[in-house]
């Protein structure tokens, strides 16, 4: 696997490099596994100590195990940046920003009180499982379903910004309906009431009292059910394009010009064509072979 970032040159910082930013070694793998399990405990003893009842009677030691994570992923970074070429390089790189951000904030803590609750972003560090596991696979499909979500950035914002003008219009008419006492006060507490509505929530906090609100609160509901599949289609259909695109290449026939063929696919499907025009047609390379005066 070729990683981004190159190592020093000297044979311990070389070593470090190994063992750190690979997982082919034994030691590499250890080290993978240690790394991300300690990941997960800190993060579950900032879930545990945000308990009142926890908080009260095992503070004290949650304060202290927090510090020693913080060390010692703080002494891990500084050996990550001593063992590489260009340690700027991999602070500027996703997994350095999240290195670093997973450390931060208990240090800000000394200066600004509450900031470690911030450290619920070290389990972002965790994603290095994928590459211990050997589930580089997965990101492949992930970056498929980005692509897929930025071809279909317009269709998705034009379907916002149509949901957005049916709200701002039906929670115009439903503030100009219903009376202060149904909880319509503003137009912004209408809009709101529109989105819960649009999107089928109904969190019950605040509804229309007359008939004709109720009407179109009605009508609100049965239009949420409507579009919610929308941008659900434009994304599938972009998904369904991708995978054609990895799937079957749009080199056409030279012999009869269909295209949409498997990447790998020797031979035209309709008329059964060599599709490789670099290279002979290994039938018609046999044939050359035999001898004409051959039976």
């Amino acid at each position: 696997m070729t990683l981004p970032f190159e190592p020093a040159d000297s044979g311990l910082r070389k070593t470090l490099f190994h063992i750190i930013f690979e997982s082919d070694t034994k030691a590499a793998k250890i080290f993978d596994i240690v790394l991300i399990t300690l990941i997960l405990i800190s993060v579950a003893v900032v879930f545990v100590d945000s308990v009142p009842s926890l908080h009260a009677r095992y503070g004290k030691a949650f304060y202290l195990l927090e510090w020693g994570f913080t060390l010692l992923f703080t002494l891990e970074l500084a050996v990550r940046l001593y063992c590489l070429e260009r340690p700027l390089r991999y602070l500027k790189s996703f997994y350095g920003i999240v290195d670093l951000l997973s450390i931060l904030p208990t240090w800000l803590s000394l200066l600004i009180p509450g900031a470690q609750s911030l450290l619920v972003v070290r389990v972002l560090r965790a994603l290095r499982v994928f590459r211990v596991l050997r589930l580089m696979a997965f990101v492949g499909e992930g970056r498929m379903l980005t692509q897929a979500l930025s071809r279909s950035y317009r269709k998705i914002m034009l379907f916002l910004f149509t949901v957005l003008l049916v709200v701002t219009v039906f929670g115009a008419l439903i503030y100009m309906i219903e009376p202060p006492e149904a909880g319509f006060t503003s137009m912004p507490r209408a809009m709101y009431w529109g989105v819960v509505t649009l999107t089928t929530v109904g969190y019950g906090d605040i509804a229309p009292i007359t008939p004709l609100g109720q009407f179109i609160s009605a009508c609100m509901m049965i239009l949420g059910y409507s579009i919610i599949a929308v941008p659900t289609g434009v994304f599938s259909a972009e998904v369904i394009r991708s995978i054609q695109a990895e799937r079957y290449s749009e080199e056409a026939c030279p012999g009869c010009g269909h295209e949409g063929h498997e990447r790998d696919a020797k031979y035209c499907r309709k008329c059964g064509t060599w599709l490789d025009e670099d290279t002979q047609d290994p039938h018609q390379r046999d044939d050359d072979n035999v001898s004409p005066d051959a039976p």
